[in-house]
């Protein structure tokens, strides 16, 4: 099972060069439940996701979640059959502590149609584990409720202006 916490980002964390890092390139095949393919540096994956929690300011989002690997062939096949647009980002990961626990955040920097994007994921263990999770200053308010940072609504996107106030 997948559990989460999806946050803004309220300043960068300095020198992201010193964090290992993915480009990844993903599209969707199906949002309910998610069927998706993923490039993620030389890795091509192939995800179920049924959405269990959809996540709010008080419960993280709970997914259950399936990956089998692909071949770079099966991927470019399943790529161009995709919904709406692919999604392109850097993700860094970043590790954090927090009341003894190791924690990684996972900082995604947009690029092509969603440049300017950026939002930090956490994975926990246990909804308790989520419940007691703190943050570090640089992370913002909690979206783990707010639809617009959903990848199944990110794909339909041509621009930002829905996160314009």
């Amino acid at each position: 099972m997948e559990i989460e916490h999806k946050y803004l980002v309220k300043k960068m964390p300095e020198d992201l060069s010193k964090y290992k890092k993915k480009e990844i390139e993903q599209g969707y095949l199906n949002r309910n439940p998610v069927l998706r393919v993923r490039k993620s540096n030389d890795d091509y994956i192939l995800t179920y996701k049924l959405k269990l929690e959809k996540g709010s300011k008080k419960t993280p989002i709970c997914n259950e979640e399936i990956e089998a690997p692909l071949t770079k062939e099966a991927y470019e096949h399943l790529k161009e059959k995709a919904d709406c647009n692919l999604i392109v980002k850097t993700r860094y990961i970043i590790p954090y502590r927090s009341k003894g626990k190791k924690y990684k955040i996972e900082l995604d920097v947009f690029h092509g149609k969603l440049e300017g994007l950026v939002f930090a994921e956490v994975e926990f263990e246990s909804v308790e584990d989520a419940k007691n999770f703190n943050k570090p200053k640089w992370l913002g308010e909690e979206v783990s409720g707010d639809k617009r940072y959903r990848n199944g609504f990110l794909i339909s996107m041509e621009n930002l202006d829905c996160f314009k106030e």
